[in-house]
C-alpha cells in the first residue's frame, strides 16, 4: 500500500509512541511523536502534519488545570482546519459526543484494536485529501466563472488572419505565444483560443508575470505549504495546480528574470511541481498560452529571454496588430464601445459625426485598443449630445514619431534590420534575404550596432 499523509503523535507515555510509531509507519508517509504537548505548536509550524493523534490525559495537565480539551483548543485556535484525533485509556460515549462537539474528527479508545485503529486513520486522511481537493476544485470553478467567453470584434484582413488561425488551433493542445503591442487585446485571443481548444470545458487560470514581485513569483505560480513563509497562515495551490487539466494564461511571460525562466522551463519540462515549503513533486498537465509586449526573439539575442523557454512555450506564434494597422476596425471598435458605456451611463448616444470619424481614423492610437475605450468612455460621459463630435474625442497631444521621420542613415538602417528580424521571426538566414544580403553580412552589421552587443 502506497505511504500517504503527515502523522504528529503527542502522547505523554513513551510505550504509547513507540507502539504507534511501529504501527503506522509502514502506511504513513512521515510520523513525529512527542510526549511534550508544549511543543504541538511548534510541529504544526515546523511538520505540517495532516494528521494530529493527541491523548486527552496528560499526567502533568492535573496540576496545571489543562486536562480535558485545553490542547485540543489550542490546535483548532492554531488552523480550524486540523484533522484532530483524540485518545485516552476511559472512554465512554459522553467524551465520544464531547470531542467531536469540541471540534475533533474522531475518538479512539486505548488500548485500541489495530484494525479499528488503521480505518480510523485512513478514513480522517482520506478527510483531510478531500478537503484539500474541494479547494483546488473551489478555485477552478472560480476560475471557469473567470473564463467567459470574449467578443472579439474585427472585419480587417490582419485580424481575418488572427481569427483563422484560431481556428486551425482549434483541435490542437500546442503551447502558444501572443505578440502584440500593449493594450491590443492579447488577453482576449489568448481566451478565443482557449474557448476553441479541446481543454475549453476545463479551467482556464490566468497569471500576470508582469505585476507580480520576483519574490512572489514561485508562491503564486506554484503554491505553498502552511508555514512556508511568515504570512503562510494555510496551504495554498499555486496556479499552475490549479490550471492541471486545463489551460494556464502566462500574461506579461517578458517581463520574468532569467532565474523565474529557469524555474518555470523546469516545471514545464518535468510537469511537475513542487509547492514552496515542501519536498513532495505534484505532476500537472497544463496547456500553455503566454502573451508579451517584448520583441522576445531580440531578447534571446541579447541573452534576456532563454531560447530553451522560448522553444517551449512557442510551438505556434501568433502576432496581434495594433489598432492603427485595422483599418476601419477603429470605427467598429468605437461604435461598439459607443453602445457599451451608453448603456452603463444610460445615455442615448447613436454614433460619431463625420469629422470625429476622421479625427480617430487619422490618430495613431499609441495604446490601442485600450487607449480608444478610455477615450470614448470619456466623450460619452461628457458630452450632453446624441451624437459625439470631434471636439468630445480628446486625444493625446504628443503622439509617437512616425518611423520614416529620421534621416540617419545609421538609425534608418537599424530599424529596418529589426523589421527583418521581426519578420523571419528571428530566423537570420530568413532575414538577410529579405534585406538583400549575405547572412554573414547581416551578422557584421547586427554586431556594429550597440544594441546588439
Amino acid at each position: 500500500m502506497e505511504k500517504s499523509g503527515k502523522i504528529l503523535i503527542i502522547d505523554d507515555n513513551e510505550d504509547v509512541l513507540f507502539a504507534l510509531n511501529a504501527v503506522l509507519n509502514p502506511f504513513a508517509e512521515k510520523i513525529k511523536v512527542s510526549a511534550n504537548p508544549e511543543k504541538i505548536g511548534y510541529y504544526m509550524e515546523a511538520f505540517h502534519p495532516d494528521l494530529i493523534l493527541l491523548d486527552m490525559n496528560f499526567h502533568k495537565d492535573v496540576v496545571s488545570g489543562k486536562e480535558g480539551f485545553y490542547w485540543l483548543e489550542k490546535i483548532l485556535e492554531t488552523d480550524p482546519d486540523a484533522i484532530v484525533i483524540l485518545m485516552t485509556a476511559y472512554a465512554d460515549a459522553e467524551k465520544a459526543v464531547q470531542a467531536i462537539k469540541a471540534g475533533a474528527t474522531d475518538f479512539i479508545s486505548k488500548p485500541w484494536e489495530k484494525e479499528k485503529l488503521l480505518a480510523t486513520i485512513f478514513s480522517a486522511l482520506k478527510l483531510k485529501n478531500s478537503r484539500r481537493q474541494i479547494e483546488n476544485l473551489q478555485m477552478q470553478v472560480q476560475s471557469l466563472s473567470n473564463a467567459g467567453y470574449p467578443e472579439i470584434i474585427g472585419k480587417s484582413d490582419v485580424m481575418l488572419d488572427v481569427f483563422d488561425m484560431i481556428e486551425k488551433l482549434s483541435a490542437t493542445e500546442a503551447n502558444i505565444l501572443i505578440i502584440g503591442e500593449n493594450g491590443t487585446g492579447k488577453d482576449l485571443i489568448a481566451r478565443a483560443i482557449y474557448h476553441h481548444s479541446p481543454r475549453s470545458q476545463k479551467v482556464f487560470a490566468f497569471i500576470d508575470l508582469g505585476t507580480i514581485p520576483e519574490t512572489l513569483f514561485e508562491s503564486e505560480l506554484f503554491g505553498y505549504q502552511k508555514g512556508a513563509f511568515t504570512d503562510a497562515k494555510t496551504e495554498k495551490a499555486g496556479r499552475m495546480e490549479v490550471a492541471s487539466g486545463g489551460t494556464l494564461f502566462l500574461d506579461e511571460i517578458g517581463n520574468l528574470s532569467l532565474q523565474a525562466q529557469a524555474k518555470l522551463l523546469t516545471a514545464i519540462e518535468k510537469k511537475q511541481i513542487s509547492r514552496v515549503g515542501s519536498t513532495c513533486s505534484i505532476p500537472v498537465d497544463v496547456r500553455f498560452i503566454s502573451a508579451t509586449n517584448l520583441n522576445i526573439h531580440e531578447a534571446v539575442y541579447t541573452g534576456q529571454f532563454r531560447q530553451d523557454l522560448l522553444y517551449r512555450i512557442n510551438t505556434i506564434e501568433i502576432h496581434v496588430p495594433p489598432l492603427r494597422e485595422r483599418g476601419k476596425d477603429i470605427l467598429l471598435l468605437a461604435e461598439y464601445f459607443i453602445e457599451r458605456f451608453s448603456h452603463k451611463y444610460k445615455k442615448n448616444m447613436q454614433g460619431l459625426s463625420s469629422d470625429a470619424r476622421t479625427k480617430i481614423m487619422n490618430y495613431s492610437w499609441p495604446g490601442n485598443v485600450r487607449e480608444l475605450q478610455n477615450v470614448i468612455e470619456r466623450a460619452v460621459i461628457l458630452s450632453s449630445d446624441k451624437i459625439l463630435k470631434a471636439g468630445n474625442i480628446l486625444l493625446q497631444t504628443v503622439e509617437r514619431k512616425k518611423e520614416n521621420e529620421t534621416l540617419n542613415l545609421s538609425e534608418i538602417e537599424q530599424k529596418t534590420i529589426e523589421k527583418a528580424l521581426k519578420r523571419s521571426d528571428g530566423n537570420l538566414n530568413k532575414a538577410a534575404e529579405l534585406l538583400g544580403i549575405t547572412r554573414y553580412a547581416l551578422y557584421r552589421k547586427m554586431k556594429e550596432k550597440i544594441r546588439y552587443l
